[in-house]
Order: C-alpha cells, then structure tokens, then sequence
C-alpha cells in the first residue's frame, strides 16, 4: 500500500493567474521530496481539445472554458517548468474540476497500488476540494498540504484547510509531511 503525490493544476496559464512564488516553492519543494524517497508524483492538468467541445453550456465553471481555452497562448495547458517534468513522469489529463473525472488517474493509482494520496493544487476551493471528497468516495486516505495549495480567495482557503479539509485529511504544511517521512 503505497502513497503518491498528486501535483494538480500547476500549469503555467493557471499558475500565472492564481500562483504565488511562496506557493509554487512549496509544492516544488513536496515534490523535490517525494522524488527522493521514491514516492510517485502524479502532475495532473486540464486540457480541452480546440474549440473546448467538452465544455457543455449548461455547466457554468466551463462555458466560460470556451472563451479562455480559444485564448490560451500556446503551452498554457503545460506543467509549469518549475518541476522539471521530463518524459518518464507521470501526467494526467483530466476534463473537469476533479483530478479522477475524465482522466485514468484512478486506473494509475490502481496499477501503482496506491492507497494514499498527498494533495497539492491550485486552487484549493476547486481542483483540491472536488479531488479529495471524489478520493475520499473512493476509500483513499488523505493528506493535503495547506502551504502548496492556494486560492483566488484566502478566506475561502483558510476554511477549507482549517474547517472543512479536517473531516477527511490530514491538513499539514510541506516542511512537516517531508519531515514525516
């Protein structure tokens, strides 16, 4: 029974209008601790095909996707270069807020015998929240790094890790899970 550490949403249009340097350190910072103890990291991006055809109209999050992906310079979609993602790791395309839904994340996570996730993302009230209730569904347990994930709003960032994230994870900063290691 093995953990990985889900990356989620680090793409360089996402991480230039929500990032932060503090944010983008930390999560670097997992990783870079991860890798060293062999745990699997897992990027996860959202892509749409041109034209974003998956985003239906009545969705309200992903019709506004249509305007936004047809404006979208090119490598966007693209995990930020502060990882140093190179051919053999693992990235995940996914079509909606949660990292499991119209992706194979859960088949990797499957053939990887993982059964723990540790969560980073941005942003905490969307790819974070919908990812740990879907993997909380599905039996995994759960560990979130408050300091490697942020929001567009730092209120709703704070209740989610202090109040709601609590019900089903463990909340902890990057410095205390990789000293927990």
């Amino acid at each position: 029974m093995g953990t990985a550490l889900l990356v989620m949403d680090y793409q360089n249009g996402i991480v230039e209008r929500l990032g932060t340097d503090e944010v983008l350190a930390a999560a670097t910072a997992a990783v870079s601790a991860a890798r060293e103890r062999g745990i699997p990291v897992v990027f996860v991006r959202i892509a749409m095909r041109p034209g974003a055809p998956e985003a239906a109209r009545s969705n309200k999050v992903f019709r506004q996707a249509r305007e936004r992906i047809g404006a979208q310079a090119p490598g966007a979609t693209d995990v930020h270069s502060a990882f140093g993602v190179g051919d053999d790791d693992l990235v995940v395309t996914k079509l909606r807020v949660s990292a499991f839904t119209g992706s194979d994340l859960e088949v990797l996570l499957r053939g990887l015998e993982v059964r723990d996730l540790v969560l980073t993302g941005i942003a905490t009230s969307g790819v974070v929240l919908s990812t740990l209730r879907q993997a909380a569904d599905l039996d995994f347990g759960l560990t979130v790094l408050s300091d490697a994930c942020v929001d567009g709003d730092p209120e709703v960032h704070r209740v989610l890790v202090e109040k709601v994230f609590p019900r089903q994870a463990e909340v902890v900063t990057v410095a205390d899970w990789t000293a927990s290691l």
